[in-house]
């Protein structure tokens, strides 16, 4: 199943509710938040507050990707605000099998993320762990960046390996995945589609995640 996780990254923070509302109309399926500490990328956003203040005003499951240098510490804090979904850096977690153990002992669906510089292959030992893999398509830190093609053929090779494996891990995608590019990314075989500046637009992020949605299932549709 295709889903939308629309980043609230670049939304209107000051309407965070209403543009939640609007990308859930058009069809989203899942809140993606971006947390950043300054250190691990040069950009700070989210923390644990914005978690808890948008759980009250969703229903939707809450997708935290921690971008942080120390992500074992901030754990107990996303769970206890109310995340459902908690993702980290493979390039930070010295022991990855423990941390996504932790994530699963707090509750919340572990997910593992390897930045475009990441081999596939450094996660195969955990893959049978993990509910989704994040594929990121930009080099993070920051919202907006162009497509790096490249993750097309990791996206490609993690379909072959849950294929070969007999798992059933997600395949999120999140970086420059817009109307131009939505349609490679879901052939490559990618099902939860991060968006957030092809979505968010004053007026129009309903309708931009409506035809979003409509552009990725045709796509998986031609795959059939």
């Amino acid at each position: 199943m295709i889903e939308l996780a629309f980043s609230i990254l670049a939304s209107d923070f000051a309407h965070l509710a209403d543009e939640v509302a609007a990308a859930e109309r058009g069809g989203g399926t899942i809140v993606h938040v971006d947390v950043m500490d300054g250190h691990f990328v040069p950009n700070i956003t989210f923390g644990p507050p914005m978690v808890k203040a948008l759980r009250p005003v969703t229903k939707l499951p809450l997708d935290c990707h921690l971008m942080v240098e120390n992500p074992d510490a901030f754990i107990p804090a996303f769970a206890e605000a109310g995340a459902d979904m908690l993702s980290v850096q493979q390039e930070v977690c010295r022991h990855l099998h423990r941390t996504l153990q932790l994530i699963e002992q707090h509750g919340m669906l572990p997910g593992v993320v390897i930045n475009p510089g990441t081999p596939v292959d450094t996660l195969i030992e955990v893959l049978p762990m993990v509910h989704y893999v994040l594929v990121m398509s930009v080099n993070p830190g920051f919202g907006g960046q162009k497509f790096l093609p490249l993750a097309l053929e990791k996206i490609a090779y993690l379909a072959e390996l849950r294929e070969e494996m007999g798992l059933n891990f997600r395949i999120e995608v999140d970086g420059g995945v817009a109307h131009d590019t939505v349609g490679s990314v879901v052939e490559a075989g990618a099902d939860m589609l991060v968006a957030g500046s092809a979505i968010f637009s004053p007026g129009r992020t309903e309708q931009n995640a409506q035809e979003f949605l409509k552009t990725a299932r045709a796509a998986a549709s031609d795959e059939k």
